[in-house]
């Protein structure tokens, strides 16, 4: 695996993984609210065929975590990042994968450079609307937004509530060894990153609207955090969108179901770019 420091927007730092070809088609993963580029351990096998990159999001992971909220709420920014990994690694077409608050971050992208550079992208669990286009309809009972122990500087309540996060966002458990990285994962993004990630404002059905490229919408049936209708939506607001709504699947199907994940991106991501080229 090579890994890289890529300068973001405003001059932060992003640590960026990525495996497979140097000439394969490409795929930039991004993952969710305070998460870490790991959680897409399962998805290396794609590094067969593809190159398959991945950043820890501002705040998060080993990429740099400003304690300032405005580091998090400027849409400019993380459509920045974004750009930043694409023009420094030189990715040509990539594939945006995106899982739930990382359909917020495409959007930004979207929004600030078009869609010219992308072969398409994919929304997985995806949310569609964060601060004051926020409505309850979206929000599950799992949802971040419901637990204020997510937020606390108590270390010994922020432990527990990201643990009953974590086991929330799949409908059956995950094996331990996958589950317990996801709480490490999460516990190292600091209390005002997490609260700061919900602070701004963005409603992405208008993005959502001009996007002309194709699209793949993954949403799990018995999602617990993001509503299963949210799915529903980004994919009406998604002119070139196919939806795949999966049974007995919660929040992180390319975790339940990694193989079955694996094999519908692929089969996607390949298409994308032919009809790109």
């Amino acid at each position: 695996m090579r890994t890289h420091t890529v300068t973001g927007g405003g001059g932060l730092k992003l640590h960026v993984t990525d495996q497979g070809p140097k000439d394969a088609p490409e795929l930039l993963f991004i993952h969710g609210w305070a998460q870490h580029n790991i959680c897409w351990q399962a998805q290396a096998p794609l590094s067969e065929a593809f190159r398959v990159v991945a950043l820890d999001l501002r705040g998060h992971g080993s990429s740099d975590a400003p304690q300032d909220e405005a580091a998090y709420t400027d849409t400019q920014l993380w459509a920045d990042d974004i750009n930043a990994v694409i023009s420094e690694l030189g990715l040509k077409q990539p594939t945006l994968i995106g899982w739930s608050y990382g359909a917020r971050v495409i959007a930004s992208y979207v929004s600030a450079y078009g869609q010219d550079a992308l072969a398409g992208i994919v929304l997985v669990g995806g949310v569609i609307a964060i601060g004051k286009y926020r409505e309850p309809w979206m929000v599950g009972e799992g949802s971040p937004g419901r637990n204020r122990d997510l937020y606390t500087s108590d270390q010994t309540r922020l432990i527990e509530a990201t643990a009953q996060f974590v086991d929330a966002c799949t409908y059956r458990p995950l094996p331990r060894a996958v589950y317990g990285v996801l709480v490490g994962a999460n516990m190292l993004v600091s209390p005002l990153v997490r609260r700061a990630l919900f602070a701004g404002d963005l409603d992405c059905r208008p993005i959502w609207q001009g996007f002309t490229k194709p699209a793949l919408v993954i949403h799990g049936a018995s999602d617990a955090v993001v509503e299963p209708v949210v799915g529903e939506a980004s994919h009406e607001a998604l002119p070139n969108s196919t939806l795949a709504l999966w049974d007995e699947t919660g929040h992180a199907p390319f975790a339940e179901h990694p193989a079955r994940f694996n094999a519908k991106l692929a089969a996607f991501a390949t298409q994308a770019r032919q009809e790109a080229v």
